[in-house]
């Protein structure tokens, strides 16, 4: 199990995401994921998603 300073932080300014893993061992299928709050981690590789400061903002899209 890899330790969690192995673990990719992506800031990102959508709140929908697309991750699938990279080019590393931990490539996975690719995934779409939302950002309800600040942050969501991917379920697969456990990259965390952050959305830069006043990002997001868009109308329910």
């Amino acid at each position: 199990m890899a330790d969690a300073a192995t673990f990719e932080t992506i800031y990102v300014d959508e709140r929908t995401v697309p991750c699938d893993g990279g080019t590393t061992a931990l490539g996975h299928p690719r995934v779409f994921l939302h950002i309800e709050g600040k942050d969501v981690v991917c379920p697969y590789c456990s990259r965390t998603y952050v959305l830069n400061e006043g990002a997001g903002h868009g109308a329910g899209h």
